[in-house]
């Protein structure tokens, strides 16, 4: 690492937007992503929201070559013991990587999440980095899609989008196939994704869509699977 180089903790969920911050700070030559940081629900072990299976998340790091620091959460977990998670592991990321000041985020345009992490990362004697801050979310959908990218829909509120479209790649198709009321990239939680193959990913993960099951009454997740 040269002394100009910012060392940066990348805040990961296993999906598109994830993947796309991950492409945009490593094109950047003066920073160094040395850790992914995930949110996983100890019990069903699980990526945290998403549904995802610990071990795709495994394989998906392993694939992009990075270390993994876990910030393990309890199911139904409040947002008191969430925040005790999430500055116990930026704690952890301290300790094993002493450079890295700062946790990038793959977040869009919500504000008031963006202040929220703000002030988080904060209470962590940390700093934020916003890559993918203000870009137009139509565009970046396109240009997931025209990178090579591989992904599939893996969680679904109901509220907002049908749940059909639970385990649907994340495709031009896809894209044509939105309501007009649906954010292209899913920001306000319509939808969350898993990135199986492009160019972030040393090789692609072979994964198949299991069962599609409704939670809560209102969110649709797929099982997704390594293919055997």
């Amino acid at each position: 690492m040269s002394e100009a180089t910012q060392q940066v903790v990348l805040s990961w969920s296993g999906g598109k937007d994830s993947a796309l911050a991950l492409a945009a700070l490593r094109r950047d030559p003066a920073i160094e992503v040395v850790a992914l940081m995930t949110s996983v629900t100890r019990q069903y072990e699980r990526i945290s929201i998403h549904g995802v299976r610990r071990s795709l998340l495994d394989a998906q790091v392993d694939a992009i070559g990075l270390p993994l620091i876990e910030l393990a959460l309890e199911p139904q977990c409040s947002n008191d013991d969430y925040e005790t998670a999430f500055l116990d592991a930026a704690g952890r990321a301290r300790r094993l990587h002493p450079d890295a000041t700062t946790i990038a985020f793959g977040d869009l345009f919500l504000e008031d999440v963006r202040a929220y992490r703000e002030a988080l990362v904060c209470r962590a004697g940390l700093t934020g980095l916003y890559p993918l801050w203000g870009r137009d979310t139509r565009a970046l959908a396109h240009e997931f899609v025209d990178s090579g990218f591989v992904a599939h829909l893996v969680c679904v509120d109901t509220t907002q989008l049908e749940a059909g479209f639970a385990g649907r790649p994340f495709d031009a198709q896809l894209l044509a196939d939105l309501p007009s009321g649906v954010d292209p990239c899913g920001e306000r939680g319509e939808f969350h994704t898993f990135v199986s193959g492009g160019p972030i990913l040393a090789a692609p993960l072979d994964v198949v869509c299991g069962d599609v099951v409704v939670r809560d009454g209102r969110f649709a997740y797929c099982d997704l699977l390594r293919r055997t």
